[in-house]
């Protein structure tokens, strides 16, 4: 049973920091710029987080750092579990407001790619029936399209191996 919670919790981490790296690739723009954001732009990307419901992405980073430690320590002496479980609980609450940490340099990161005036423009796309639309959608399309990465990268796989395979054995070699 231990085993199974570990890899129930070690699955879902998996997915969900798979989850936040597409929505951070998606949500991160290519262009910068040279100066510090301003308060304002900071605000206003700050607000397209709440807005976006982006910060709920965030929130596993910490449950993830708790579990991997105390799954670590549990692979050294299994018999702690118990303990170690209700260590990482109390510390999973404990560290939980440190989100807000990766939430100010998120937000630092789009105020730094966008001006102000774009920011109010990104603000209020998210704020429309569309941006909506948009915000209630994406998490299922990500979950979806990285199910379907996985599978197709697996069956792609399957098809470079067997490539390989029959190049190597006109060069002689039976792999």
């Amino acid at each position: 049973m231990m085993g199974n919670v570990m890899a129930k919790r070690f699955a879902w981490s998996i997915r969900a920091g798979m989850v936040a790296a597409a929505f951070a690739v998606i949500a991160m723009p290519l262009v910068t710029q040279a100066q510090e954001p301003s308060r304002n732009a900071l605000l206003l990307a700050r607000e397209i987080i709440n807005v976006k419901g982006a910060a709920k992405m965030y929130d596993p980073v910490i449950v993830e750092v708790v579990d991997r430690t105390t799954g670590t320590l549990m692979q050294t002496n299994p018999m702690l579990f118990k303990e170690l479980d209700e260590v990482a609980e109390r510390l999973r609450k404990e560290y939980a407001p440190r989100v807000s940490e990766l939430l100010a340099e998120v937000a630092r990161l789009y105020a730094a790619r966008f001006t102000e005036a774009e920011l109010k423009d990104v603000l209020a796309f998210y704020k429309s029936p569309v941006g909506q639309k948009i915000i209630l959608q994406e998490p299922a399309i990500l979950d979806q399209s990285i199910a379907f990465s996985e599978t197709w990268a697996s069956k792609l796989s399957e098809e470079v191996l067997t490539k390989i395979r029959a190049e190597m054995r006109r060069k002689g070699h039976n792999l």
